[in-house]
């Protein structure tokens, strides 16, 4: 039976009495199979309905589901030959981020990304996804690799955000996400974004100024979680639902606000239902993407993504103010 989460608890009823009828028919009776085939149909039509009117915090808990198709999982669908690279040379290896290069379309990329892991022992070892510093200055240090030897850069983007614990905050957290910022603004490499999964604040923006940011039709991207938003506004775990309409978390929120470029849509039920599907339609999205960025020069680059993030936020109409004139002694 499939992994269900709380909010499709009809489909699973649906499926417990197909997996009873099934093992109750003797002899493939008609009655029985017919009974099944209703059952199925149903089942059909109750996701369709459910997926039609999915909300932005059922989105988050898709977004979060363990089986989701990892970064690790597109690297190696996507890509062949990954050499993957460890360590900051100056603290250590952090297993939360994953990268190297590898071969794309028959073209060397950097490939970068988070990495939560999907078994608990797993994501025990892998922090839960949530960087140190160590792992944003390890992937600092691969994308100024790739600019060196004038690779493309792919970050795949899926944190509940940097880790907060007192040795981060002492080896410099703040300091390693804010300088991954600045020096991702400035590479003269095109660097193409997919959020996958949970994109939590300032620990996924550490991999996401990019020229293009894709996300996944049910992946999130937010400076806080629901939980945290309903914490601070409301004191409240009942708002939490709320929370997550009011911060337009969603794909295509952030579509409409110009924050990402396009959407790469999922299978009914999620990435996880069709992994390799999904692995595909990423594949065919960075393609694309790329096609477009390849022959740009490098001062084209920078000019326009200066110019896409200097939009994020505008608001038609406004004008910045004219600085004072100071009159004349």
């Amino acid at each position: 039976m499939r992994d269900y989460l709380e909010f499709e608890q009809p489909l699973r009823e649906i499926e417990e009495k197909i997996e009873k009828l099934s093992a109750a028919a003797v002899g493939g009776k008609t009655s029985a199979q017919n009974d099944i085939r209703k059952l199925r149909a149903k089942f059909a039509q109750v996701e369709y309905e459910l997926y039609q009117n999915i909300t932005p915090w059922q989105r988050t808990q898709l977004a979060r589901h363990s089986q989701r198709p990892s970064t690790l999982d597109y690297i190696n669908e996507l890509s062949r030959d990954f050499l993957e690279l460890h360590g900051d040379r100056t603290f250590g290896d952090d297993r939360a981020i994953v990268g190297g290069f590898a071969r794309f379309n028959d073209r060397t990329v950097m490939m970068i990304g988070h990495q939560k892991g999907k078994t608990l022992k797993e994501r025990m070892q892998r922090n839960f996804g949530m960087p140190n510093p160590e792992g944003y200055r390890k992937a600092l240090r691969l994308m100024r690799m790739a600019e060196k030897f004038n690779r493309p850069i792919i970050t795949f983007i899926d944190t509940p955000g940097a880790y907060p614990g007192i040795g981060a905050e002492e080896r410099g957290q703040a300091e390693a996400i804010a300088r991954n910022l600045l020096v991702m603004s400035r590479l003269t490499v095109p660097i193409i974004s997919v959020v996958i999964g949970e994109g939590g604040s300032g620990g996924a923006l550490a991999l996401g100024v990019s020229d293009r940011v894709l996300m996944l039709e049910h992946s999130v991207y937010s400076v806080i979680s629901p939980e945290g938003c309903a914490a601070i506004l409301w004191d409240n775990p009942a708002k939490v639902p709320d929370a997550a309409s009011a911060l337009k978390i969603t794909a295509k929120d952030l579509l409409n606000l110009g924050v990402i470029d396009d959407i790469v849509p999922e299978p009914l039920g999620g990435a996880h239902r069709e992994p390799k599907a999904v692995c595909a339609l990423v594949g065919k999205a960075l393609t694309n993407q790329l096609f477009d960025l390849t022959d740009l020069s490098a001062e084209q680059l920078l000019t326009r993504r200066e110019q896409k993030y200097r939009k994020i936020g505008a608001v038609d109409g406004l004008s910045p103010e004219k600085p004072h004139e100071t009159s004349p002694n």
